[in-house]
């Protein structure tokens, strides 16, 4: 009985978390056959600085959105829009919104798999950036549950698209932040499925998006190959690296357990950090000294400042005077007159005999025009 106990109260929270219409009074729900309210979906700037050197873009997760999903209870702003300036304040802070509801009681919910929701978030960035020709900031991601893979497959397109102002999100991006993503499958699919059980009225669920949240997901496959795949080619391409630190869940969600276990929210080879909190209440913080806080500030801080100091050191290099360049690339000169030239290109020379034969010692060599005597004459 405690456990159904358990189970009910855990349907009741999660209810809760989904949301709902009020009439004018605010304490009435509106009737279900009433339409669904616009979805905030697309790029939203919560802070931008006139000093902006970097962007941090936040992608929540399943049943949240570009708000909530970052706001506490009894807060009136997200976070990321009330602590983070304080601390990094040259950082422009933005958050995308997509529809990742699996469950509504009022109407037929999206049925966007996740590789639509990655192009939206990777041409509404772009653009974005490319409006106020930003697009070549650092950027750092921080997404939450779905969200990580919706950022993951969005890399993994720009890389693979021919537009430079798409090829610009992966080149510019530095860090992710990964909270309770299901690397691997993960409960989440089944909480997906709880959700849309507990409501009773739903009409429709997004099937494709509970699929790929479990297990032994084919698609959840793919995106983690290609991401990894992607992440290795970046040294061989001479871009810089990809910082990665992903964070768990360390408390169960009443009635459901650990959401994402931390076996399927880590990545190897990279920074585990756990999180004294469940799955929803993870990406929410009141004050600057929240651990949670303290803990994703610490890993964007870091990034930054490296970021920075990259930036600062090519700024900095010595331009190369005149002496420079002729000891790096040798001397060139040439001589002779008539249809007889000689060109020495720094240790090598080379020789045009009548515009028709050279010899060439040395790495660089061109041909010439023939002489007006030459002209005319045939071959033999």
């Amino acid at each position: 009985m405690a456990g159904q106990h358990g189970i009910f109260q855990s349907f009741a929270k999660m209810k809760r978390l989904l949301p709902r219409q009020k009439d004018a009074a605010g304490d009435q729900d509106l009737p279900k056959r009433l339409p669904r309210e616009p979805f905030p979906t697309g790029i939203k700037t919560l802070y931008s600085p006139d000093d902006g050197t970097i962007d941090i873009v936040f992608v929540h997760g399943l049943t949240g959105n570009r708000d909530i999903t970052w706001t506490a209870r009894d807060m009136t702003d997200p976070w990321p829009k009330s602590l983070l300036p304080f601390t990094l304040t040259t950082s422009r802070i933005l958050t995308f919104g997509y529809d990742a509801y699996v469950a509504d009681w009022r109407g037929v919910v999206s049925q966007t798999r996740i590789a639509n929701h990655a192009w939206n978030l990777l041409t509404s960035l772009a653009s974005y950036r490319e409006n106020d020709r930003t697009n070549e900031r650092p950027i750092i991601f921080v997404c939450h549950s779905l969200g990580g893979l919706v950022c993951e497959d969005a890399l993994v397109t720009s890389r693979q698209r021919s537009e430079r102002h798409l090829q610009s999100i992966l080149h510019s991006t530095r860090g992710i932040i990964f909270l309770g993503t299901p690397h691997h499958g993960a409960g989440l699919a089944k909480w997906a499925e709880l959700i849309s059980r507990s409501i009773g009225l739903v009409k429709q669920t997004n099937s494709n998006i509970i699929k790929v949240l479990r297990r032994d997901s084919e698609v959840l496959a793919r995106i983690q190959q290609s991401f990894h795949t992607m992440v290795m080619a970046r040294s061989r391409e001479g871009l810089p690296r990809i910082e990665i630190s992903c964070f768990y869940e360390e408390l169960p969600l009443l009635g459901v357990g650990l959401v994402v276990p931390q076996d399927s929210a880590i990545l190897p080879g990279y920074i585990p950090i756990g999180i004294h909190s469940n799955h929803t209440d993870m990406t929410k913080f009141t004050s600057t000294d929240d651990p949670g806080f303290v803990a994703v500030c610490g890993e964007l801080r870091r990034w930054i400042r490296d970021i920075e100091a990259v930036e600062t050191h090519h700024e900095n290099l010595p331009l190369p005077n005149n002496r420079d360049l002729d000891e790096q690339a040798g001397t060139a000169s040439q001589h002779g007159d008539g249809n007889r030239q000689f060109n020495n290109f720094g240790t090598g020379t080379q020789k045009n005999v009548d515009g028709n034969y050279f010899e060439a010692k040395g790495d660089q060599h061109f041909g010439m025009i023939p002489s007006k005597e030459s002209i005319g004459r045939k071959e033999t």
